[in-house]
């Protein structure tokens, strides 16, 4: 029996008065945290739970109302029990941005939505981003050591040599380097298609925002625009981008020399991004019994390839990537998935 399902069941029924017959699931994610949605005559609502040993139901109540407070679309707290782990919210729908962009359904109003959003964040959220906790080198590193761990290491089966740790351990050193170079802002974690919700023009619904900190401006902007879900054209990709450049230096805010040195902030960021998602997909399957990320794999290689390939001090991550990660990738992925 699922105890907390029965719990969380008792809770909206008994506690809240309302109909817990009509409680279904909604969604879960990477986390331990699941939602439920419950049918109601007047309108849907959502019911969190979030295991009070494993997430920090704190953090997203205090995220929550600075992005409300900034004029964000995202999820209303109706109700709490913070021992337990339950909150109840307002539902934003179940129309992922992901389900439209893949449709081929309004893609540029979409993005459009999303970057505006994400100035909006950027604009009004820098001061209450202050609060946050920092996106710091212990914080970066700790995310990229997933990848050795977990994809190298645990899924493909590579040893790792002394050379390749070194070379490693200076990939890695220029990555901070090139986060800590960035203005600092409001740092949402994981804004890609999978997180924003279609809703009314103009104010895309936003989830997952608990484990925001204060960061690099282009960490958000690379999650968004090379999402590990759905792939676009390099150029696109770029024009988007610079795109969203000319729109932080309309509204005052720092962003680069020139075109040029925004696109290697963004692209390096993205390569720390992705080095660090190889390792939690991987770690997904083989901590914690989730399957679907592996078929997500081959997107994020692709991205981790392409931005190495591009620049000359990641060359020698490129040939680590080509020579020793490309032969055992596929047969890693087709003996997981058999």
């Amino acid at each position: 029996m699922d105890s907390r399902l029965e719990a969380l069941k008792a809770w909206v029924g008994e506690e809240l008065k309302l109909d817990n017959s009509r409680v279904e699931p909604a969604s879960a994610d990477a986390s331990f945290r699941r939602y439920f949605r419950v049918r109601q005559p007047a309108c849907d609502l959502i019911v969190m739970d979030a295991p009070p040993d494993k997430e920090n139901l704190q953090a997203f109540l205090h995220v929550a109302q600075m992005l409300l407070d900034v004029g964000v679309n995202v999820p209303r707290v109706l109700a709490r029990d913070l021992t337990r782990g339950f909150l109840l919210l307002s539902d934003l729908g179940s129309k992922q941005y992901l389900d439209s962009l893949n449709a081929g359904v309004g893609v540029d109003a979409l993005y459009q939505d999303a970057l505006d959003s994400l100035l909006r964040m950027h604009l009004l959220g820098r001061e209450p981003a202050r609060r946050l906790p920092a996106y710091d080198v212990a914080m970066l590193d700790r995310e990229m050591a997933l990848m050795p761990e977990w994809f190298l290491a645990r899924h493909l089966g590579l040893a790792i040599s002394g050379q390749d740790r070194k070379m490693l351990d200076a990939l890695f050193d220029g990555l901070v380097r090139n986060a800590d170079a960035q203005p600092a802002t409001f740092v949402h974690r994981d804004y890609h298609s999978r997180n924003l919700m279609v809703c009314e023009p103009g104010r895309p619904g936003i989830l997952d925002f608990q484990d925001a900190v204060m960061g690099p401006i282009t960490y958000d902007l690379v999650s968004l625009l090379k999402d590990c879900y759905i792939a676009w054209p390099a150029a696109q990709v770029r024009t988007r981008a610079l795109q969203f450049r000319a729109m932080l230096l309309n509204a005052g805010v720092a962003a680069g020399e020139d075109d040029a040195e925004f696109l290697r902030w963004f692209d390096l960021m993205g390569l720390q991004r992705h080095i660090k998602v190889l390792g939690i997909f991987a770690r997904l399957w083989y901590r914690d019994g989730k399957r679907g990320y592996l078929a997500d794999l081959p997107l994020v290689l692709r991205y981790v390839r392409e931005t190495a390939d591009a620049y000359p001090q990641t060359a020698a991550f490129a040939k680590f990537i080509r020579t020793r990660v490309d032969p055992l990738f596929g047969p890693a992925q087709a003996r997981e998935s058999a």
